[in-house]
C-alpha cells in the first residue's frame, strides 16, 4: 500500500528551510440513518452486529466518554456475559484497525480513544454527519437572533439533508441504547418543526417537504411534527393532501391513544381549510407553531410597550442570542403549562441587562398583548430594592388599574395580575432581581409568556420551583470587546483614534487590563470621549498598576463604576465569605484551589468550600474544571484593596500559602520519585493542611492542576523572609517538571533558587540547586556549564558528608559525560556513584546509572557486557511497582540489539519502551522511544509504521512546554526528511527550501 506524506502545518514543527512533513488519511461515518463508514473514499463493512452496534453507540456519544460498564449494560443488559469486557476491548481493538488499518497492536489511533475506563469517539471535521448536522442547526439558530432567515433556512435544509431515517437504523433498537438514538431523532424533529416554520414565513414551502414527510413517517403520533407537515402542505398549495394528512392523523390519535387532536394539529387544519398563512412566532426551537387565540381577557386602552432603549452601539453575544433564541422557540411547544422563563446571571457590569433587553426587543413584535419592564433594585442596598407588593401594583397600573383600586394585600394582587395575563402573550423583564422570591409572585400566567430574568446570582430556586432557564453571562470575547470601543469612540466627534499596530496593541492591552467588563470599557470610553487628548498609553499605564487600577472608573457620584457594583455583592457575604474574598487576591496563578485558601485561611478545607460556594454564588469567584477558583481581574484588583486596608497580617497569610505549597509538593514528589534524595521540609505549621496525592496518576494530575503557580511561588519565597527556601520547593517540583518536558519552568526555578541561596548563604541550598540546574542543562545540550555546576555541588556535597547528594551529582557527570562521547570517563563515574548508591540503599539510582554505563559499553563495542548489565537493571526495574525506569532501560538494550544486527527484536524493544512511557506519563520518554522506533521501522523499510512512530514522537514533543528543545525539533525534522525521501514525492533540496 503506497503511504502518501503531505505538507503539514498541522503538525506544529517546521525548519527554517520549511521542509515537508507527513500526515494521515481520512474517515467518515453516517449515522443519521442506517450506519455507514468510509475509509479514503471507499464504503468498508463495519463488521457483525454487535460490533456495529457498539460502533453506533461510541459515534452517537461523539466527543463524549462511555464507560466499559455503561457499554456492556446498553449492549447486554441484564443478560451480559462474563466476558463481556474481553469481547468490547475485542471490537475496540477491530474498529481501530478498519479505521486505521496499518495501526499496531495496541496502538489507540486517532478516532477510537481511551478515555479512564472507557472509551469515547473523537471526530475531526467532517468525519461524522451527527457532528456537521449539528453545526448547521446551531447556525441556523444563530442566523434567526439576528433576522436573517434566508440564511437559517439554507442552513436548516443542509443539516436535513443529512438524515436518511432513524438515527442508528436496525442497531438501536431492542437494547438499553434505544433511548440514545430516539434522543437523535427527536433532534431532527425539531429541526424540522423549525425549518417549515422560516421556510412558510419566506413563501418557500417546497424546500422542506421532503424532509417533514421523512419526519412524519418517523413519528406518527408526533403533533407538531404532523402540525408542521400540514401547515406546511398547505402553504405549497397541497390542501387535498394536507387535509387528508389531518384525518389520517386524527383517526391514528383516536385509535392509538383515544384523544383527540390538540390544539396545535387543529390550528393548522384550520389554516389550510381557510387558505391562511400562518403567523411566525419564534426562530423554531421546537413545536407546532402558533397557539390559537386564548379567550380574550380586559386590556389596558394602551398595549403597554415598556421596554427600556436597546442600546444603540450594542455589539457581539452572537452565542448567547443564539442560545435565547433556541430557548424562545420553546413557546411553540404545546404542553407547555406555564411561561417561558430565562434567567440571567453574572458579576456586576458584564452586560446582563443590555443582552436582555437586546434581545426582548428584536422578539418584541411576537408579544402582541405588549411588554412589560420592571428595575427591581436588587443591586441596591436591601432597603431601597423594589418589593413584590410593589412592584405587582406597577404591573397591575400597565395593565389598566387605576392604582386607587388596586388591593393592598400581596395575596390579592397576585391574584388580580394572574387572572389578566391568563391566556395573553406578553413580554415581562425584570431586571436586577435580588433573589428568586422577588421574582416569583411577578411570573404571568400564560405559557405563551416570555420572563427574562436578570440577575448578579443564579436563581437556583426559580429553576427548581418554576422551571426556569439559566443562563450564565462571561465577559465578551476580544473581538467584541474591540468593537464595543470602537464603535463608541467613532460617534465621539472629538476622538480620533489611532491607527496602526502600535495603537491596536496599547487599546488591546486596555481592553485586556479592564478584563473585557463592558461597563469598565463603556467608562473609559466615555473618559475618552470627554477628554479628546487624553492619549491610550496613558490610560494603559494608569491601569497597569493593579492597586490603584478601579481608580481608573471612579466617578464623581461613587455609583454606576465597577468598584460600585462589585462593592455591592461584597456587602451580601458573611464575614467569613468576605475575609476569604480578599486573601483570595494573594492568590499566586490565576487560580487557586478550596485547599491553598484554607491552609491561607487557617481553615478546615470543608469550611472553605463552603465559603467558595456562597462566593461563587455572588459571582466573586468562579470554579474552573480543575477544581480552581479564579476572579475577573476588576473583582481581583477589589480585593486586592480590601486585603491591603483590612488584612492585618498579610505576611502570615502569605507565609501559610507557600507552605501549603510546599508542603503539598513534598507529598506529591514523594509519590512520583520516592527514592530521589530530596530535602525533607519541616512540619508544617499550625492551620496550614497539606494535601496528599495517595497514587501516582494523583501526584501527576496536582502537580499538573498547579503547573502555573508553583514556578510563582519559588519567585515569591524568593522575595522575602517567608520561611521557605526557594530551592526546597524548586526540588520538589524536579521530578514533575523532567517527565513532562517542562525544560524552561525547570531551568527559571533553578536560577531563582540558585541565586536565593548565594545570597543568603545557604551553601547547602546552592548546591542542591546547582545539580538541578546542571540536570536541566543536559537537556538543552549546555554541557559545559553542566560540569561546572556539578563540579562545584560535588564539592559542597562532599564537604558536609551528603552521600545520597554525592551519588547523584556523580550519576549525572556520568551521563553528561556519556553525551559528549567520553565514555571511559562516565564509566569511572559510574563506579563512584554506584559505590556510594550501594551505600546508602538507593536501587532507583542504581538502575539509572546502570542505563546510562549499559551505553557507554555499546558504544566502546563491549555489547555482551552492555546487554548483561542492561538485562540485570531491566529486571530489577520491572520489580519496582512503577515503570519510570523501564523505557530509558529498554531504549538501551534496543540499541545494544541494533548494535548486534538483531533488527526486530531492537524494534520490539522500542515499542514496550514507548507503552511503558505512555504508562508512566514521561513525556520524554514517549520522545526518545518513539523517535528511535520511527527511525528503526524505516531500517526495516515499514514505511507506514515509521509514520505512525514519528507522529506519535511530534505528539510527545508538542505536549511539552515550548514544544521542547531545540535538539528535539532537530530530530524529528530529520526524521521527516528521511520520511520525505521513502515516498513518491520528490525532495527538494534544504537548499531549494530555504
Amino acid at each position: 500500500m503506497k503511504q502518501e506524506i503531505a505538507l503539514s502545518k498541522s503538525a506544529g514543527v517546521r525548519r527554517a528551510d520549511d521542509g515537508a512533513l507527513p500526515v494521515s488519511g481520512s474517515v467518515h461515518f453516517q449515522i443519521l440513518g442506517p450506519l455507514r463508514f468510509w475509509r479514503d473514499g471507499v464504503e468498508v463493512n463495519p463488521g457483525p452486529r454487535q460490533q456495529c452496534s457498539l460502533l453506533a453507540l461510541l459515534l452517537a456519544r461523539a466527543g463524549r466518554p462511555i464507560s466499559v460498564s455503561n457499554l456492556i449494560g446498553l449492549l447486554w443488559g441484564e443478560d451480559a456475559p462474563a466476558s463481556a469486557t474481553n469481547v468490547i476491548h475485542k471490537y475496540v481493538g477491530t474498529l481501530r484497525r478498519l479505521m486505521e488499518p496499518s495501526l499496531p497492536l495496541r496502538a489507540t489511533g486517532s478516532y477510537l480513544r481511551r478515555h479512564g475506563d472507557g472509551y469515547l469517539f473523537a471526530p475531526g471535521p467532517g468525519t461524522l454527519d451527527l457532528v456537521t448536522f449539528r453545526e448547521l442547526t446551531a447556525a441556523a439558530r444563530a442566523s434567526l437572533a439576528v433576522r436573517d432567515r434566508d440564511e437559517a433556512l439554507d442552513s436548516y435544509v443542509e443539516a436535513l439533508e443529512l438524515w436518511r431515517g432513524p438515527a442508528g437504523d436496525s442497531y438501536a433498537s431492542g437494547t438499553s441504547a434505544t433511548p440514545i438514538f430516539a434522543a437523535l431523532d427527536r433532534e431532527f424533529l425539531a429541526a424540522c418543526v423549525s425549518a417549515a416554520e422560516v421556510a412558510v414565513s419566506l413563501s418557500r414551502p417546497a424546500v422542506v417537504l421532503h424532509h417533514l414527510r421523512l419526519a412524519a413517517s418517523m413519528a406518527p403520533l408526533n403533533e407538531p411534527v404532523q402540525a408542521s407537515l400540514i401547515a406546511t402542505l398547505g402553504a405549497a398549495g397541497h390542501q387535498a393532501e394536507a387535509l387528508e394528512t389531518f384525518r389520517t392523523v386524527r383517526s391514528r390519535l383516536a385509535d392509538d391513544l383515544g384523544i383527540d387532536p390538540g390544539s396545535a394539529l387543529e390550528a393548522a387544519h384550520r389554516r389550510v381549510l381557510t387558505q391562511t398563512t400562518p403567523t411566525v412566532t419564534g426562530n423554531g426551537g421546537g413545536g407546532g407553531g402558533p397557539r390559537p387565540s386564548a379567550r380574550p381577557s380586559p386590556v389596558p386602552l394602551v398595549r403597554p410597550a415598556q421596554l427600556p432603549p436597546d442600546l444603540p452601539a450594542f455589539v457581539g453575544r452572537t452565542a448567547e442570542l443564539a442560545t435565547l433564541a433556541g430557548l424562545r422557540g420553546a413557546l411553540a411547544d404545546a404542553e407547555r403549562t406555564g411561561p417561558l422563563i430565562v434567567a440571567l446571571d453574572g458579576m456586576g457590569g458584564v452586560g446582563k441587562s443590555s443582552l436582555a433587553a437586546h434581545f426582548a426587543h428584536l422578539v418584541a413584535p411576537e408579544f402582541t398583548d405588549g411588554q412589560l419592564y420592571l428595575d427591581l433594585r436588587g443591586d441596591q442596598a436591601e432597603t431601597d430594592g423594589v418589593s413584590a407588593t410593589d412592584a405587582l401594583g406597577s404591573l397591575l397600573s400597565s395593565q389598566g388599574f387605576h392604582m386607587a383600586s388596586v388591593p393592598e394585600t400581596l395575596a390579592a394582587r397576585v391574584g388580580i395580575y394572574r387572572s389578566l395575563t391568563a391566556g395573553r402573550r406578553i413580554l415581562v423583564l425584570l431586571d436586577n432581581a435580588r433573589d428568586s422570591a422577588q421574582v416569583r409572585a411577578l411570573l404571568p400566567n400564560s405559557p405563551a409568556c416570555l420572563v427574562l430574568v436578570t440577575s448578579r446570582k443564579p436563581l437556583v430556586e426559580l429553576a427548581a420551583l418554576d422551571g426556569a432557564h439559566l443562563l450564565h453571562l462571561d465577559p465578551p470575547d476580544m473581538p467584541s470587546a474591540r468593537e464595543l470601543v470602537l464603535r463608541r469612540l467613532q460617534h465621539a466627534p472629538n476622538r480620533s483614534v489611532g491607527a496602526g499596530a502600535s495603537s491596536d496593541d496599547v487599546l488591546d492591552e486596555i481592553i485586556e487590563l479592564c478584563g473585557r467588563l463592558p461597563l469598565a470599557l463603556a467608562i473609559l470610553a466615555g473618559r475618552l470621549s470627554a477628554r479628546p487628548r487624553l492619549a491610550l498609553a496613558d490610560v494603559a499605564a494608569e491601569l497597569r498598576d493593579g492597586t490603584r487600577r478601579l481608580a481608573a472608573f471612579a466617578s464623581s457620584h461613587g455609583v454606576g463604576d465597577p468598584r460600585a457594583a462589585f462593592a455591592w455583592s461584597y456587602r451580601q457575604l458573611s464575614p467569613e465569605a468576605a475575609r476569604l474574598f480578599r486573601l483570595s487576591s494573594a492568590a499566586m496563578a490565576p487560580g487557586i484551589s478550596a485547599e491553598a485558601l484554607a491552609s491561607m485561611s487557617g481553615t478546615s478545607p470543608r469550611f472553605a468550600r463552603a465559603m467558595l460556594r456562597e462566593l461563587a454564588d455572588a459571582a466573586m469567584l468562579d470554579e474552573d474544571d480543575r477544581g480552581r477558583f479564579t476572579s475577573h481581574v476588576l473583582i481581583k484588583a477589589y480585593a486586592q484593596e480590601l486585603f491591603l486596608a483590612e488584612e492585618p497580617d498579610r505576611d502570615a497569610a502569605v507565609r501559610r500559602l507557600l507552605q501549603h505549597y510546599l508542603q503539598s509538593s513534598h507529598h506529591a514528589a514523594t509519590v512520583l520519585a520516592p527514592m530521589s534524595p530530596t530535602a525533607v521540609p519541616a512540619p508544617a505549621p499550625d492551620g496550614v493542611v497539606a494535601e496528599r496525592p495517595r497514587t501516582y496518576d494523583e501526584a501527576m494530575r496536582w502537580f499538573d492542576d498547579h503547573r502555573e503557580v508553583l514556578p510563582e511561588a519559588v519567585r515569591r519565597a524568593a522575595e522575602g523572609a517567608f520561611g521557605v527556601a526557594p530551592w526546597q520547593l524548586a526540588l520538589t517540583v524536579e521530578p514533575w517538571l523532567q517527565l513532562t518536558g517542562r525544560f524552561h519552568d525547570w531551568q527559571d526555578m533553578m536560577r531563582v533558587a540558585l541565586r536565593s541561596a548565594r545570597d543568603t548563604g545557604d551553601e547547602v541550598g546552592a548546591a542542591h540547586a546547582m545539580r538541578g540546574l546542571a540536570d536541566c542543562c543536559y537537556h538543552f545540550a549546555t554541557y559545559d556549564e553542566a560540569i561546572d555546576l556539578l563540579s562545584r555541588a560535588r564539592k559542597t556535597f562532599a564537604e558536609h558528608g551528603m552521600i545520597p547528594e554525592l551519588g547523584t551529582v556523580h550519576a549525572a557527570l556520568q551521563r553528561v559525560h556519556s553525551q559528549l562521547g567520553r565514555h571511559e570517563r562516565a564509566l569511572e563515574e559510574y563506579e563512584r556513584a554506584l559505590s556510594l548508591y550501594r551505600a546508602v540503599g538507593m536501587e532507583h539510582g542504581e538502575i539509572r546509572a546502570a542505563v546510562t554505563r549499559g551505553r557507554s559499553l555499546v558504544r566502546l563495542g563491549a555489547l555482551d557486557e552492555a546487554m548483561s548489565c542492561l538485562t540485570e537493571a531491566l529486571a530489577r526495574s520491572e520489580k519496582s511497582e512503577r515503570r519510570t525506569d523501564e523505557p530509558a532501560v529498554r531504549i538501551v538494550i534496543a540499541e545494544c540489539l541494533a548494535a548486534l544486527g538483531r533488527q526486530r527484536q531492537a524494534r520490539d524493544q522500542l515499542e514496550l519502551a514507548v507503552d511503558a512511557a505512555v504508562e508512566s506519563q514521561s513525556r520524554i520518554g514517549v520522545f526518545e522511544a518513539s523517535a528511535l522506533l520511527c527511525a528503526a521501522f524505516l531500517d526495516l523499510d515499514d514505511v507506514p509504521a515509521a509514520c505512525r512512530a514519528w507522529r506519535h514522537a511530534c505528539d510527545a514533543m508538542h505536549a511539552m512546554q515550548n514544544g521542547g528543545t531545540r535538539a528535539m525539533r532537530d530530530e524529528v525534522c530529520d526524521l521527516g526528511d528521511r520520511l520525505t525521501q521513502v515516498t513518491e514525492f520528490a525532495p527538494r533540496s534544504r537548499d531549494r527550501q530555504r
